[in-house]
């Protein structure tokens, strides 16, 4: 039997590494979820983004925020009493990383009692981001939540 010399050494760590290399290539992808881009969009609104930041900005100084709940029959979007469809423009997106097909933007219009319901029949299980828009007077608002729909 021959033996074990530093060149045998080299040559079982040069395989070692290409063994893991390709691993890394082609079996540890697979197990990955897929993560697309929020919007087809991302770079023109990446350059507008300092407006989000402002409307988040506008949205941390109301000392009452809309809220959301979970029900069976949808997720309700509750606004505080001071906010109602006079000069105000409102929308909501419900975005899913995972499959962008699956996305829910929609303009809206407050109930008398200032609620809205997103029905449970437009919504998959999964994790969403909800995003609150809305204009008040001309002053933007945007606050976002996220939300695990079972």
């Amino acid at each position: 039997m021959k033996n074990f010399t530093w060149g045998h050494g080299v040559i079982v760590a040069l395989g070692c590494f290409i063994a893991f290399i390709l691993f890394m290539i082609f079996i540890f992808p697979n197990g990955q979820q897929n993560s697309e881009l929020i919007t087809d969009d991302y770079y023109e609104e990446e350059l507008a983004y300092q407006d989000v930041i402002d409307a988040k900005n506008n949205a941390d100084k109301l000392t009452e925020k809309p809220t959301y709940a979970q029900f069976p029959h949808g997720i309700q979007i509750t606004f505080p009493k001071e906010m109602n469809n006079a000069n105000a423009k409102f929308s909501f997106n419900l975005y899913r990383t995972d499959d962008q097909r699956l996305d829910v933007k929609k303009d809206f219009t407050l109930s008398a009692d200032n609620k809205l319901l997103i029905p449970a029949k437009i919504l998959a299980p999964g994790n969403y981001t909800l995003k609150l828009h809305w204009v008040k007077d001309k002053t933007p608002y945007q606050i976002d939540y996220d939300v695990v729909w079972k």
